[in-house]
């Protein structure tokens, strides 16, 4: 299979995947991870979400108009809902049904996850003003085609990003009950084009080089 090739590598882009590190300050959100734990242990939560921090995080350091706090925090809880959900749907409905991306197993996730952020981020420090702000976001994240703000924007495609990478992807097949050419397909085509921001294209392009490397994704 002859694979595509991509402008952007990790020789000039800084992502997860070669091991940089943002180049920006960030507050320390320990106190947000320790109340969204009880929520992370569903659909592989506990690895997608902190690598969803990261690659906000790595955007942030290129947009320097979007409030960080808003875009971390949405980042950190915006799937924390799939705990909620009834688990025997999520794979039947949320990725194998024909409508997954629109599914009524989505809108819940979004829903939960708006509730979840409800109850745990005033014990953290945060005003009703800030949890709007990052509800409105975690609100339709998968289902409403549009970004409503940066903050939004950021949290897109840093969602999508880890997608990109050997984790995602492998993780992906299985969801999918797909090959990882299958995903790389749905990668090329649907998930590229959906990228907003300069940064998060690059930093896709850049980690899907490398992965269809390390997957040989030629053969397999």
């Amino acid at each position: 299979m002859a694979l595509p090739t991509y402008a952007h590598t990790f020789a000039d882009t800084p992502t997860l995947g070669s091991g940089a590190t943002p180049a920006g300050t960030y507050s320390n959100l320990d106190h947000v991870w320790k109340a969204a734990e009880p929520f992370l242990r569903t659909r592989m939560n506990d690895v997608h979400l902190p690598m969803t921090v990261m690659y906000a995080e790595f955007i942030l350091d290129q947009e320097p108009d979007a409030d960080p706090e808003v875009t971390r925090v949405a980042a950190l809880l915006h799937d924390v809902g799939w705990s909620r959900v009834d688990g025997d749907k999520i794979l039947t409905e949320g990725f194998r049904s024909d409508n997954f991306l629109t599914s009524d197993i989505r809108v819940q996730h979004e829903k939960y996850g708006c509730d979840i952020a409800r109850e745990i981020l005033p014990g953290c420090g945060y005003d009703d003003a800030f949890i709007t702000r990052v509800t409105d976001i975690i609100d339709g994240h998968d289902t409403r085609k549009e970004h409503h703000s940066l903050e939004d924007a950021i949290m897109r495609d840093s969602d999508r990003l880890w997608r990109f990478h050997p984790t995602g992807l492998g993780f992906s097949a299985e969801w999918f009950a797909k090959s990882p050419q299958w995903v790389l397909g749905d990668l090329t085509g649907r998930v590229m084009g959906e990228m907003i921001t300069p940064t998060g294209r690059a930093m896709a392009e850049a980690e899907l080089n490398a992965s269809m490397r390390i997957l040989r994704l030629d053969i397999l």
